[in-house]
């Protein structure tokens, strides 16, 4: 009697224990994926198992007086349901396991026929019972049946756990471990002493209990789900970045040579000025196409997290008067009046992404410049110092007096992508990016930025900006245009590298008002030999060549004795961190495809005095 109770309360529990499982299972919504059907089909099994296991052990007390006929089909419906939960199990094992999950529908169509046949198989082969009172105990062809597909699926999952042993910390893999650490121990337990099959039903309910925290939990699959969705938005992103990156280099290499072939015949002293016409047409429409291509790279990188703030030493001063400079042209014949003031209490030296403040205040001196007709653009800048924190607020404003926003446009403006009142504004050029990212760029720097407009009378764009105080007092500027004297470089030398014909014919045209001594290399190979040979001044060096990059060969022009050439970096590549990246290379400076003018006097300046 003792042992009944036992047997009864121990299906009992675990009946219950399944049964508490299920409802929790099937009572929320799920996604319909081959673990969780899988899942559920288990639970049936279990389900099964219980049921006919808290029957049998009824059948221990004679007082129910259950036929054997009746114990012979329930033990062949406890012997099915054990067929199907070991078979589940091992399509789950393998499932999990699998690299290539396109096959999956077929592998299941083999466990199903399998389990179909087994079942056929258990229901045909011969079965004996004897009721005992440690339990039910059964013989025959079926039992053996039952227990070698076990131990053969057993078998499986330590196979597919060896070949998958890269991937064993995975959770989903705990299941199979309790089943490998308690597996073999009943089977064995169970096959040299059946009455003691009692045993099996709670390490099964044990097994599926454990399964559902590993392959249910909504908590834990959601944070897996957004795992691989921010995954592939990154792989996505990177891709997007790289392809701009490849994009930008592509646009501005064809650049260099309609902007530098353009400018050497605004340099002819003999050229018709219809043709000068044209050849400074190319060279404005060069310049607004790099002011996309610019937009575009900034905006990806903005959107990838991968603009970074970099604060450098500066002059505040200089800075404006730059812009005023570069904002003039834009304007053009325009029938406006230019203003700039900045108050006598803005600092000397100030600390700051100087880039990103000059692109700021660029953006919007250049679209005052664009939808202004006529008037004035004023450009005002004011500072209030905090000697205590060493810190400036600059306030600057541009105020215009053209073609004004309407009320209801004013929270597109900064949108990407965006171009307010388009259908009047056809004749001006760009994409909708330069007020977008200026005020990501402000944000980034911890600023703020609004506009007050009034439509058809103006608008009115302020921008508010921190930045660290080096110094009050102003420094002396370097001359901003800087002289060259040509003469003195009739005997300079330079050696330019790259791997195009046509970029090695345009850097020849620039340099050609120097009266340098020019030797050009088509590869970094054939600059090497050339510089083991010949001495140089100054080396204008290309990145993105085959074979041998600008990089490995100044690496290896380094290693010549006595090498001591300055080397400047020639790239179409222009992402923001670039000169930085190439001076830590071991360039001594860079210069941007296009070739600027400017930029190049410099370098020629610092290092051919």
């Amino acid at each position: 009697m003792q042992n009944f109770l036992e047997l009864l309360l121990l299906n009992l529990y675990a009946l219950c224990l399944i049964g508490a499982i299920s409802i929790v299972f099937f009572s929320k919504r799920r996604k319909k994926e081959i673990e969780d059907s899988t899942y559920a089909w288990f639970l049936m099994a279990n389900i099964a198992i219980s049921i006919t296991g808290l029957i049998l052990g009824m059948a221990v007390n004679p007082d129910f007086n259950i036929p054997n006929i009746t114990i012979i089909v329930l033990n062949k419906v406890y012997l099915i349901s054990l067929l199907s939960w070991i078979l589940l199990l091992t399509f789950y094992t393998f499932y999990i396991s699998l690299n290539n999950k396109k096959n999956t529908k077929k592998w299941e169509n083999i466990f199903f026929a399998i389990n179909v046949v087994g079942a056929l198989l258990i229901l045909i082969l011969p079965t004996k019972v004897t009721v005992e009172d440690s339990g039910v105990v059964a013989y025959g062809l079926s039992i053996m049946l039952t227990y070698s597909i076990f131990s053969i699926c057993y078998i499986f999952q330590l196979i597919r756990m060896i070949i998958d042993h890269k991937n064993l910390k995975n959770k989903k893999y705990i299941p199979i471990y309790l089943l490998v650490l308690f597996g073999m121990i009943i089977l064995g337990i169970v096959m040299s002493n059946p009455s003691l099959n009692y045993i099996i039903n709670p390490v099964l309910i044990f097994i599926a209990f454990i399964m559902y925290f590993t392959i249910e939990n909504p908590d834990v699959k959601m944070i897996e789900q957004l795992d691989m969705a921010k995954t592939q938005a990154e792989k996505a992103n990177k891709a997007k970045t790289d392809f701009l990156s490849n994009m930008s280099h592509e646009i501005r290499t064809p650049l260099n040579a309609i902007v530098g072939f353009s400018e050497c015949m605004l340099d002819q002293k003999d050229l018709g000025e219809e043709t000068k016409g044209f050849a400074k047409d190319i060279v404005d429409a060069s310049n607004n196409l790099l002011e996309i291509v610019n937009g575009i790279l900034d905006i990806s990188k903005i959107e990838a997290n991968k603009m970074d703030i970099v604060p450098k030493e500066y002059n505040p001063r200089e800075v404006f008067n730059s812009l005023c400079k570069l904002v003039k042209p834009r304007i053009g014949d325009k029938p406006i009046e230019f203003k700039y003031s900045c108050s006598e209490d803005l600092p000397g030296v100030l600390k700051g992404d100087v880039a990103k403040v000059k692109q700021i205040i660029l953006n919007i001196l250049t679209n005052a410049a664009k939808y202004t007709d006529e008037g004035q653009i004023e450009f005002i800048v004011n500072s209030i110092n905090r000697m205590d924190t060493k810190t400036s607020l600059l306030y600057i404003s541009v105020k215009d007096t053209g073609r004004g926003i309407k009320k209801e446009n004013l929270d597109k403006l900064f949108n990407k992508f965006e171009r307010i009142d388009e259908d009047k504004n056809t004749t001006i050029e760009g994409t909708g990016l330069g007020l977008a990212i200026t005020k990501s760029l402000v944000e980034m720097m911890g600023g703020r930025i609004n506009v007050v407009s009034k439509y058809g009378e103006g608008s009115t764009f302020r921008v508010y900006l921190e930045q660290e105080i080096v110094s009050m007092e102003i420094p002396e500027s370097a001359t901003e245009e800087i002289e060259i004297d040509y003469d003195s470089l009739k005997d300079k030398k330079i050696l330019v590298v790259d791997d195009s014909k046509i970029n090695l014919k345009v850097a020849e045209n620039i340099l050609k008002p120097y009266h340098f001594d020019i030797v050009t290399a088509i590869s970094g190979m054939e600059a090497l030999d050339i510089a083991k040979t010949q001495t140089f001044d100054l080396i204008l060096m290309d990145i993105m060549m085959p074979k041998m990059n600008g990089v490995e060969c100044l690496n290896e022009l380094k290693q010549i004795p006595g090498f001591d050439v300055p080397v400047i970096a020639l790239t179409a590549d222009a992402i923001e961190g670039t000169d930085e990246k190439y001076k830590n290379a071991g360039f001594d400076d860079y210069l941007s495809k296009p070739i600027d003018r400017y930029l190049l006097n410099k370098v020629l300046h610092k290092f051919l005095k």
